[in-house]
């Protein structure tokens, strides 16, 4: 099914890059003014505040995933395809739900990360030795866009070197909704989709009779009441995990080094004299640094849940990354404190039945490549005459940096 997409720019209205990658006078007026929102032009209710960003993404009696609008513009509509009920996940209400989502857990399990690790690191040890020292140098093309690709790639037991093919596919999958180029984007996304699922349709069918230890192989042995994925299946499972397990992350440690630079230049060296910080210097970056995340639910019945009469069939856009600045749960949330005891608490990967289960392989991959990082370089500092505006793009994060120049030292 084809789903009416949202235009979020009509609600936001940013009048720059810069001001969509950093939203945060948007964030504290809406909070401040408009908890919940009705916006006229694209008939949607926005929520910000953390009590009720959480009760919609997680109370899915009232709010539900299913739907015929949506704010998510990612992957593409392939009608040659049997959409299959086990890869709708995000599309779908517990219990039907439950059946996919314990399937796809079965590639993140615990033991799973911990043999994941070693690998990691091995991965980002090799990228920032590849890094001069004391020199300048682009940290995204250097370190926060090879390192998820070639994790994603090495973990789904694909050929490393493929990475490169991996980076175009999601940048083709992950581009924004634009209204002026609708149809040219549509056929983009169609073509990259079937490319992919041409490359890695062969590479299932090998691995059923050569299974190894990586997703696929992992994701081709899962069961759950006697239903497997098919070859099929795997393939299209496999592209939503590429899709959240490369943009995303990417864009989290790109935003993690601009923060180290840009917010409070102190923070670099207090972790690198202890390193023990970097697990709560993530949680805060991905509370304060990580935008646009959102998500949007239907009203399955009529309620008042947020202090306003709601109607089956009103959408509802969380505003996850809004409600991580939220006062009532985040003390001076506008200043970014690698020491705050509660960051956590942050829905940056949602809450409830949809909970991201990518999300402690994206927070391990960001601790990795920060350790990994301070253990080479002492001091790290900003280019003069960097400006912000003009490295940014357009993707389904929201604005994502091209390019990051900073000087290291050894």
């Amino acid at each position: 099914m084809n789903k009416e997409v949202i235009p979020i720019n009509e609600i936001t209205n940013f009048q720059s890059r810069a001001e969509e990658f950093f939203p945060i006078d948007w964030y504290k007026e809406m909070l401040h003014k408009h908890p919940v929102y009705y916006h006229e032009k694209t008939n949607t209710w926005n929520v910000f505040k953390h009590e009720d960003v959480k009760q919609v993404l997680s109370n899915y009696e009232y709010f539900s995933s299913e739907g015929h609008r949506t704010t998510i513009y990612v992957g593409a509509d392939n009608k040659q395809e049997k959409p299959s009920s086990l890869t709708n996940l995000t599309l779908v209400d517990p219990p039907q739900h439950r059946k996919s989502r314990s399937l796809l857990a079965a590639a993140f399990t615990p033991r799973s990360l911990k043999n994941w690790e070693p690998r990691i690191q091995q991965i980002a040890k090799e990228l920032v030795e590849d890094i001069p020292e004391n020199s300048t140098v682009n940290i995204v093309e250097a370190l926060a866009a090879p390192l998820p690709c070639m994790v994603i790639a090495d973990l789904f037991g694909v050929p490393i070197q493929d990475r490169n093919q991996f980076k175009e596919w999601v940048d083709t999958l992950f581009q924004p909704f634009d209204k002026e180029r609708l149809e040219e984007i549509a056929q983009q996304k169609q073509q990259a989709a079937k490319e992919y699922f041409q490359y890695l349709y062969p590479i299932v069918i090998q691995k059923r009779s050569n299974l190894s230890d990586d997703i696929i192989s992992d994701l081709i042995q899962a069961e759950v009441d006697g239903e497997k994925f098919t070859d099929e299946e795997i393939v299209q499972m496999t592209m939503l995990l590429l899709g959240a397990g490369v943009e995303t992350t990417s864009h989290a440690i790109s935003n993690t080094f601009y923060s180290l630079l840009y917010d409070d230049d102190s923070i670099y060296e207090e972790i690198r004299n202890n390193l023990d910080l970097v697990p709560n210097t993530v949680e805060e970056m991905l509370r304060y640094r990580f935008h646009m995340s959102r998500r949007d639910r239907t009203v399955k019945k009529d309620n008042d849940l947020l202090g306003t009469a709601l109607k089956k069939g009103d959408v509802v856009i969380a505003w996850m990354s809004a409600c991580n600045m939220d006062e009532a749960m985040f003390k001076e949330p506008f200043k970014i404190d690698i020491h705050r005891s509660n960051n956590k608490k942050h829905l940056t990967f949602g809450n409830g039945p949809h909970f991201c289960l990518g999300a402690p392989l994206a927070r391990l991959e960001m601790k990795i490549a920060l350790e990994t990082f301070a253990q080479k370089f002492s001091r790290i500092q900003a280019v003069d005459g960097f400006e912000l505006e003009k490295n940014l793009t357009a993707s389904a994060t929201g604005q994502s940096l091209t390019n990051l120049p900073m000087k290291v030292y050894s």
